[in-house]
């Protein structure tokens, strides 16, 4: 039996122009086109003129409609499978239309084009390797609580996605214990009002407290500094005091010089007075 093709084909962020030749032309010649917003779908196929037959694939109809998908590829047609924006399997239910269509033997082909995260990421001027993809939050739960504290826990760059009206609770919750860990917040990514606001998550959080985050909305977070050695920043903070600081100055002063979080400064010291 001759199976057809699942082709994973990316589709623009925003700018109609970031599509490939090759994507345009498995979209024409597929039998079928998968799409997770079939009328946002619509209107790229419009503007190159490409009549393909749509079909709705997103969250809710993944499990019914991957069925009908899967026996279209074994009876030999060619799907091209498409997400609202970006690649699809990346953060979307192309994941599992991917591993059924694998499991039962049928070939997948993906493009390659634009992933918000990298594009995010390569003009954030954050470190890019290594980095860790989250995806979407959880929006509530201990889901979201355990999810939050990993971030916070990871040593390279971390990257997810967020809607915009969840954003200056998201910002809250990473700066109640990383004030002054960097952060990059990219929106509306390859239109017209492509924003990047860079600076530490106080100064992040404090633009969005009063600019209302619109569209969609990348964030980086740079990766938690892990000190090798426990005495060096507490060394330095006794050192500042000698030399007439006050205690909060003196560990603002260190947390700079050391380019670590002022948090873990304090930590830091207050541990060592424990232990003394």
């Amino acid at each position: 039996m001759n199976f057809g093709t699942l082709y994973l084909c990316p589709t623009p962020l925003g700018n109609m122009e970031d599509i490939t030749l090759r994507a345009l032309r498995i979209l024409g010649e597929a039998d079928k086109i998968a799409a997770e917003d079939t009328r946002r779908t619509r209107k790229l196929l419009s503007r190159y003129n490409i009549h393909t037959p749509l079909t709705s694939y997103h969250e809710h109809n993944r499990h019914k409609k991957g069925a009908v998908i899967l026996a279209w590829l074994q009876a030999g047609l060619q799907v091209a499978l498409v997400s609202d924006a970006g690649t699809p399997g990346i953060a979307d239910p192309g994941e599992a239309l991917v591993k059924d269509a694998l499991s039962n033997g049928i070939q997948v082909v993906s493009l390659p084009g634009p992933v918000a995260a990298v594009t995010a990421l390569v003009a954030s001027g954050l470190p890019c390797v290594p980095f860790a993809f989250y995806g979407f939050l959880s929006a509530r739960g201990s889901d979201r609580k355990a999810t939050v504290s990993r971030i916070l826990g990871e040593d390279k760059t971390v990257i997810f996605y967020e809607a915009p009206h969840r954003l200056v609770k998201t910002l809250a919750e990473l700066h109640a214990d990383e004030e002054s860990r960097q952060v990059v917040v990219a929106r509306e990514l390859t239109k017209v009002y492509e924003q990047f606001v860079r600076g530490t998550l106080t100064e992040v959080q404090a633009h969005f407290s009063v600019n209302e985050p619109r569209g969609e909305c990348t964030v980086l977070l740079a990766g938690k500094v892990n000190m090798p050695c426990l005495v060096e920043p507490v060394m330095l903070v006794e050192d500042l005091l000698k030399k007439g600081l006050t205690k909060k100055e003196a560990i603002r002063e260190a947390a700079i010089r050391l380019k670590l979080p002022r948090n873990d400064v304090y930590k830091r010291v207050l541990k060592k007075n424990k232990d003394s």
